[in-house]
Formats: C-alpha cells, structure tokens, sequence
C-alpha cells in the first residue's frame, strides 16, 4: 500500500495570466531572500507594520527563512498559513501570505504580501493578492478576508480599494518607537471585485485535511468576472 503523501502543499499551484505562485520551499526561499536583499521599499520608507527590512543585511536572509520555516512547521487545521512564492516570468518577486485561523467555523481568511522593489509599478502585487482572494473565496469556501496597512502604505491601500475592501477601522500601533495608524480592511465574498481572467488551481483536493476542511465539503463557485483596473503593487 502506497503511503499518503506526507506534504501534498508540494503539488498546490495557483496560475494567472502573468503568475505562478505555489507555498514555499527551500530553494524558493532562497530566491526570496536575495529578492529581499535587493531591495523592498526606498531607504526612506518603512511600509510594514513589523519593520523587519530594518534587519541587518547580514542577518536579514537568516531571519526570513526562519520566519517562514517556523510557519510551514506550525502549520495545523486550526491555525494555518500558506506561504506562496510568486514567480513572474520563473523567478520569484516576492511572497503572498493566505492565513487562517479556526477556519472551518470562521470561514475567513487573511492576507499579507510583498515583492522586490525593482518589479513594482507593473499590478503584479493586485494580480498576486488577486489570485489567494479567488483561491480562498471559490476553493476553500471562504465568506470574507481581512487585512490591514499602515496609512502610509498607500501602495497596498490602493490594491485592497480595488478588489473591494471595505473599511474596518483602525488602531494606533508603535513602528520604528513612534505612533502609526495601522488601517483594518474588511472584503465580504459578495464584494470582491474580481479580475477579468479565471484563477486556474492544481492540486487542491489533497491540501483541503491540512486546512480543516474535508474534501468532499461543498464549496462555492466562480461568480461572473467584471473589469478591473490595473493597479500598483502592494508592499
């Protein structure tokens, strides 16, 4: 009897006319790394909440690889977060987070994402966050997504307006030792604007267990496509 494979996340991929992202593995991580260490953001911005750009270069590769190995070994159906490694053109840009926490029940998820500086200005970042709201809304069944910026992220403020976030609130966070306005956004399934092209998904059915979701639950399907806007990239 064959054994069950042990990390079906391996075959998991998301594809969009110009992406590909799949969760991440070593050699992946490496790239992303060195995409880091090119650069994220000008020297004079700090568009993150948790200023981990702020690392010493001689440190920074270490930390992220630490950073996302002790998420993939965390990993439970209860408590999850996938990773994506997202490769324009075969190489890897940048990274596109998908959380979930008691998702069986809650049934939303949470995004966060960033890529290299040198391949900003091109949508790849609305493409990117896209591709996981269409994944969680079609694939997972999931009823909404949140995820939040610093107000001076308007990168990432405008990528979120454009697939429909609404507005959650806000709460005074410390970054870099000063008060920052960190910005909550909210997007219900029903108001996600999505993008003229279909997210194209393999090897989901085997990740379903992994996530707290059986694979014979009913999940819901792709709703009509409506135009939407290219968009700058989020950081």
């Amino acid at each position: 009897m064959t054994p069950p494979e042990p990390w079906p996340l391996h075959h998991l991929v998301l594809r969009t006319p110009r992406l590909e992202l799949r969760p991440d593995d070593d050699e992946g991580l490496r790239e992303l790394a060195d995409e880091a260490h090119r650069g994220v953001h000008p020297p004079d911005q700090m568009p993150f909440m948790v200023p981990w750009t702020d690392a010493d270069p001689a440190d920074l590769g270490r930390r992220m690889l630490q950073h996302y190995w002790s998420q993939r070994a965390q990993l439970d159906p209860a408590n999850w977060t996938l990773n994506f490694l997202v490769r324009y053109d075969g190489r890897v840009v940048g990274a596109q987070g998908l959380s979930g926490h008691d998702f069986a029940v809650t049934r939303e998820v949470e995004s966060g994402s960033w890529i290299g500086l040198r391949h900003q200005g091109r949508g790849i970042g609305t493409e990117m966050r896209a591709a996981v709201l269409a994944f969680a809304f079609d694939h997972l069944g999931a009823l909404s997504a949140r995820s939040a910026a610093v107000s001076d992220n308007v990168a990432s403020l405008r990528v979120s307006e454009r697939l429909g976030y609404q507005g959650d609130g806000t709460r005074t966070v410390v970054r870099r030792g000063a008060p920052t306005l960190d910005v909550r956004l909210l997007l219900p399934r029903e108001a996600f604007v999505r993008p003229e092209w279909t997210l194209r998904v393999e090897g989901v059915e085997p990740v379903l267990p992994f996530l707290g979701l059986a694979s014979d639950q009913p999940r819901s399907t792709p709703r009509a496509k409506v135009s939407q806007a290219a968009g700058s990239p989020v950081r």
